[in-house]
């Protein structure tokens, strides 16, 4: 039986798994990117556009994979795992690379004297219990003398000599001792930081005169003032763009949320009643305006009652 027909039938439909080009493509396995600067072909562009981006993506992704395959391999729980290489194409950056932090005292004493960074384990081999226990922290190595059972007393102790206290006392001082260390460490890396912000509190202060800092006396090699420098638009614009700027601001000025002069309403008083309260009272307020004002209007109808009884007699 000849087989043959079938199969290069068969290899029809597939594609061979080397990709070859005029320019062949750039594999960079540590990023996981494959670039092509072959020339497009426009012939098969224009007549179907989706195939022929197909077709790009296929060739990349295979190339992709062969050099992924090609890669050393370690055994793991979830199967063979490939090691990346350290990628050689460079990737800019959204924002600058952060600054070393400065050494610490201790960082520059132990480059001076040549001394190893050594991490310390967070447990610790108990002898007594014969297990591992935590080096600090709850039931810690370091609250041992702390939580024994007995203690020994000093000869010439006092009376009221408490070795638990004691201990306690030490450990909380020796904390009390790092967390100052670190404090300072810190306070010694942000001067950079302080310095920035003296200089510009002084920047601050120099305009802050009445003539701008224009005619003040300056300093032997004190440094420009560098000001905000404005930003204006240009003279001459496209005409749709000033044609939107124009209709924006006469938007802004018909809104009644933007109004600098509101119109009062046909409901609302002209005359501020508060401020003519507050002249004719003199100040008192509108109740000792209208205690007056009942104390008035008393007076002339008694003065009138008494006139009427003299004209009688």
């Amino acid at each position: 039986m000849d087989v043959s027909g079938i199969i290069a039938s068969n290899a029809a439909k597939y594609k061979s798994i080397t990709v070859e080009k005029e320019t062949p493509l750039v594999v960079d396995t540590g990023l996981l990117l494959v670039s092509d600067h072959n020339p497009i072909d426009e012939d098969s562009y224009n007549e179907n556009l989706e195939e022929h981006l197909q077709n790009l993506a296929r060739d990349g992704v295979q190339e992709l994979f062969a050099s992924l395959f090609a890669l050393p391999t370690q055994t793991s729980e979830d199967g063979p795992l490939a090691q990346l290489p350290p990628p050689t194409t460079p990737m800019p950056r959204a924002k600058p690379l952060p600054k070393p932090k400065p050494p610490t005292k201790w960082e520059q004493f132990a480059a001076a004297k040549g001394i190893q960074h050594r991490k310390r384990d967070k447990r610790e081999w108990d002898e007594e219990r014969q297990e591992w226990v935590n080096r600090w922290g709850r039931d810690g190595k370091n609250k041992q003398l702390e939580e024994q059972w007995i203690t020994e007393v000093p000869l010439h102790a006092d009376v009221d000599h408490d070795p638990r206290k004691v201990a306690r006392d030490e450990r909380k001082a020796r904390v009390a001792k790092n967390q100052k260390q670190q404090e300072a460490n810190l306070a010694r890396g942000s001067q950079g930081g302080r310095k920035q912000e003296i200089e510009r509190t002084m920047a601050t202060t120099r305009i802050s005169t009445a003539s701008m800092g224009k005619f003040d006396k300056k300093l032997d090699g004190e440094k420009k003032v560098r000001g905000v420098k404005r930003k204006f638009d240009p003279t001459e614009k496209p005409m749709e763009e000033e044609k939107s700027a124009s209709l924006a601001l006469l938007s802004r000025m018909g809104s009644d949320a933007k109004k600098t002069r509101r119109e009062p309403a046909p409901e609302e008083n002209v005359v501020n009643v508060r401020k003519a309260v507050r002249f004719a009272s003199k100040g008192r307020g509108g109740i000792a305006l209208g205690a007056a004002s009942a104390r008035g209007r008393g007076r002339g109808g008694r003065g009138g009652g008494r006139g009427g009884r003299g004209g009688k007699r």
